[in-house]
């Protein structure tokens, strides 16, 4: 298989990589250019079937609003893998909240990246 190939191929681990960076620094502006215009959110709450936040605006609100309320939250990749358009990230998500709480939950992210951007980021977490 050629390098550029290859390279098409790899795309969307790195994509999604450079999200989980911005993330963990809390950077809204850095996610938010990793994504299209008419990028999906699915979050994980309430259950069983998350909320549903379409579009750069009302994504990049919901992130000013969680990183406000979770001002430490960081997500650690236990395992990421995929292949084309798809990227699969299974992680382990933290955060001290604004009462000094500590706590974690485990899960999965199911992306779409498209033209070297995310398009979807379907997420779902254990319990």
């Amino acid at each position: 298989m050629s390098p550029v190939r290859m390279s098409k191929l790899e795309e969307a681990p790195r994509i999604v990589l450079a999200f989980n960076d911005a993330f963990n620094r809390h950077d809204v502006a850095g996610m938010m250019s990793l994504m299209s215009e008419d990028c999906v959110f699915e979050n994980t709450s309430p259950a069983p079937d998350g909320t549903v936040y379409a579009g750069k605006d009302a994504v990049s609100r919901f992130w000013e609003d969680f990183f406000e309320k979770s001002p430490r939250a960081r997500i650690d990749i236990e395992e990421i893998f995929g292949l084309g358009m798809r990227c699969v990230m299974r992680w382990k998500y933290s955060w001290v909240d604004v009462a000094g709480s500590q706590g974690h939950v485990r899960g999965v992210d199911v992306f779409l990246v498209e033209n070297g951007k995310i398009r979807e980021k379907r997420s779902y977490v254990k319990g």
